[in-house]
């Protein structure tokens, strides 16, 4: 079983239109928080992002926020953390964010929650890392994704053991299951001539 000390929340940087989605934020604080997991997420005091790290903050958990000196005041940069980390670019942002992070969950967001979720499931593809990436899908938020992501693996650009990487529930506490009994695929060798 493997030991989680800090979770890193993708998540959008707006509340969107339904309330299931701060729902969804609180309880995985809770979760979080009754673990003894730290929050590492993008520094910011407003939506999604805003709404779980406060929580886990008001619950007595660890917040380590990071974000670029570029959008510290666009995405109002959260001034009560545990720790805020200013770096100089979003490049650095992430970097810094997968070092201090055991493992990497998106909750409902926009496009820079997707860029994140798939730029780190990527590098757990490449054998870059091997910390556990889930996806909570919340009010059925992801189900076209995922769908999408069924159909790439069908067709054949995707590798099933690549495929499963990507963790996904309905439930905080049971994707945080999930990930203490992650074991990361082998990665061998890439590409190989019967591929193409």
């Amino acid at each position: 079983m493997k030991k989680i000390n800090s979770i890193c929340i993708y998540c959008g940087s707006s509340s969107g239109r339904r309330e299931a989605y701060a729902e969804s934020a609180y309880a995985i604080a809770a979760a979080l928080t009754r673990r003894d997991i730290s929050l590492v997420y993008g520094g910011a005091s407003i939506g999604i992002m805003g709404q779980v790290a406060d929580r886990v903050l008001q619950l007595g958990g660890k917040v380590i926020g990071v974000i670029p000196k570029a959008l510290a005041h666009k995405e109002v940069a959260h001034e009560n953390l545990t720790e805020l980390h200013i770096t100089q670019s979003m490049h650095e942002r992430k970097l810094r964010m997968t070092e201090l992070a055991d493992g990497f969950i998106a909750l409902p967001g926009g496009i820079g929650t997707l860029e994140e979720l798939f730029e780190i499931w990527t590098w757990a593809q490449l054998g870059f890392h091997d910390k556990p990436c889930g996806l909570l899908n919340v009010a059925g938020y992801y189900d076209s994704l995922i769908q999408f992501l069924d159909h790439v693996q069908a067709e054949q650009f995707v590798r099933p053991q690549h495929r499963d990487i990507l963790m996904v529930e309905s439930e905080s506490d049971a994707l945080l299951d999930r990930f203490t009994h992650y074991q990361p695929p082998e990665i061998k060798r890439w590409v190989s001539r019967n591929d193409t």
